[in-house]
C-alpha cells in the first residue's frame, strides 16, 4: 500500500493497487466470517456442497493467495518509488524507509490486535526491512533472489509432509486440531467471536500471535519477500508502469493464466480426491495453488497493464484507480466494516453466514468502498490513513 505524491503518480499502479484491495476481500471474508480452519481447510466447516462448493472453487482458483501476491510485488516497487522520491527531495532515504516502515509496523499491530488478526502490514513492514537491502541489484540478481526464496516454504512443507510417519502421536493430533477442529473447539471460536470485545481480543491475540510468529518465520517471510524482489525486478523493467507492449502483456497473461489456473485446477481436483485429509492436503496439496498462483498474479498483472493502456473503459479505470489511491485507507476500513458484520459488537453473524452469501456481501463492500474513495477524493488528495502516515513520516502537513 506504497504511494507517491499526487503529482508523481503512475496511473497503472493506482489502477492495479485497486484491482487488488478490492480482490483480495474475496478471500478476507472468509477469515472475517468462519473460524479459522476454514480458510485452509474447507472441508473443516460449513456446507461445501452445491452453490457453497462451487463459490469456494471460484474463489480459490481466482483469488486465493494471488491478490495477497499482487500486493507483496507492489510493495517492492513501492519500496524503490518511494526511495527515489527521496533522493530526489535530498532527503535521507535509508533513514525515511525504515522509519516509514516502523510506523506501518505500528499500525499493522493495531489492526491485527484491535480490528481483525488477518492483518498483512505487520509482515510487510518486517519484510520490507530486509528487502532494501537489495534496493540496488540488477533486475537478473532480484529475479534469482526471489525465486530462492519463494522455494523455502515449498521445501519446508515438504519436508515436514515426509516427515509425518515419524511425528510422535501427540504432535501428530495437535496439528490435526488445527485442520479439523472438533465442534468443542468450533463453538468455542464462535461464541468468542459473537461475545464481548474482550472475548474476541482473546481469540484475534492468539491468531496474531500465531500468524506473527511461526507462521511469519515459516512461510510468510519467504513468500512475501520474494514477491516484493520480483515487484523491484518487474518495476524496473517498467512492466508495472505499462511500458511494455500490447504483445508482451498479452503474451504474459496467456502464459501465466494458462499455466497458473491450470494448476491450481489441477489440485482442486486432487484435494477433493483425497477427501482434503491432512496427511495430503495441508502439506502436498497446497502446493498446487502457491506455485499457480504466482502465474495467475502475473497474469492479472499483465491484463491490468493491458487496460491502463487503452482508450476505453474509462469509468472502469477511474474507479479502481481511485480506490487504489486509498489503498491502505481502503484495506482498513475492509476489516472494520467485516468486524462489525462478524463480530459480537456488531450484527454477531459470525459462524452463520454460508459461502454464497459472503460472495453477495462482497459485492456491497465493494460498492462502499468505491463510493467512499470517490467522495473522499472529490475533497482531498489522499486518503485519510495515507495523509496521516506521510504526515508522521516527514513531520509535517
Amino acid at each position: 500500500m506504497n504511494y507517491t505524491l499526487p503529482k508523481e503518480r503512475i496511473i497503472s499502479l493506482d489502477i492495479l493497487r485497486g484491482f487488488a484491495v478490492l480482490g483480495i476481500l474475496i478471500m478476507n471474508i472468509q477469515n472475517f466470517s468462519m473460524i479459522t480452519s476454514a480458510y485452509i481447510n474447507p472441508n473443516s466447516f460449513g456446507d461445501l456442497t452445491g452453490l457453497n462448493k462451487w463459490v469456494w472453487i471460484i474463489s480459490h482458483v481466482l483469488a486465493d493467495t494471488k491478490f495477497m501476491s499482487i500486493f507483496s510485488i507492489l510493495f517492492g516497487a513501492g519500496i524503490l518509488l518511494f526511495l527515489d522520491r527521496a533522493k530526489t527531495n535530498n532527503r535521507q532515504a535509508g533513514k525515511l524507509h525504515y522509519w516509514r516502515n516502523t510506523l506501518l509496523l505500528l499500525f499493522g499491530l493495531i489492526h491485527a490486535y484491535i480490528i481483525w488478526s488477518g492483518d498483512i502490514l505487520v509482515a510487510y513492514s518486517l519484510c520490507a526491512f530486509f528487502v532494501y537491502l537489495f534496493r540496488n541489484k540488477n533486475v537478473k540478481t532480484l529475479f534469482i533472489l526471489s525465486g530462492v526464496f519463494v522455494v523455502i516454504p515449498f521445501l519446508l512443507n515438504m519436508m515436514s509432509g515426509l516427515s509425518l510417519p515419524i511425528w510422535p502421536e501427540e504432535d501428530y493430533n495437535e496439528q490435526l486440531k488445527t485442520w479439523l477442529p472438533n465442534h468443542e473447539i468450533i463453538n468455542a471460536e464462535i461464541a468468542a467471536m459473537n461475545g464481548s470485545w474482550m472475548d474476541a481480543f482473546q481469540q484475534r491475540k492468539e491468531t496474531a500471535i500465531f500468524m506473527q510468529t511461526f507462521l511469519f518465520f515459516f512461510s510468510v517471510f519467504w513468500r512475501v519477500t520474494a514477491m516484493m524482489l520480483l515487484g523491484m525486478g518487474l518495476y524496473k523493467l517498467g512492466i508495472l508502469s505499462a511500458q511494455k507492449s500490447d504483445a508482451f502483456y498479452k503474451k504474459m497473461a496467456a502464459i501465466g493464466l494458462l499455466s497458473g489456473y491450470g494448476l491450481i485446477i489441477l489440485g482442486v481436483y486432487q484435494n477433493f480426491a483425497y477427501e482434503w485429509k491432512m496427511d495430503y492436503s495441508f502439506f502436498f496439496g497446497n502446493q498446487f495453488n502457491y506455485w499457480g498462483s504466482i502465474g495467475v498474479a502475473l497474469g492479472y498483472i499483465a491484463i491490468i497493464m493491458l487496460i491502463s493502456n487503452s482508450n476505453g473503459c474509462t469509468r472502469f479505470k477511474n474507479n479502481l484507480a481511485r480506490v487504489g489511491k486509498m489503498a491502505f485507507s481502503n484495506y482498513i476500513l475492509m476489516s472494520v466494516i467485516g468486524s462489525l458484520l462478524f463480530s459480537g459488537i456488531g450484527f454477531g453473524l459470525f459462524g452463520i453466514v454460508e459461502r454464497w452469501h459472503q460472495a453477495v456481501m462482497i459485492i456491497g463492500i465493494w460498492i462502499i468502498l468505491i463510493l467512499f474513495s470517490n467522495l473522499w477524493l472529490k475533497t482531498y488528495k489522499l486518503g485519510p490513513l495515507e495523509w496521516f502516515w506521510r504526515k508522521l513520516t516527514y513531520f509535517k502537513r
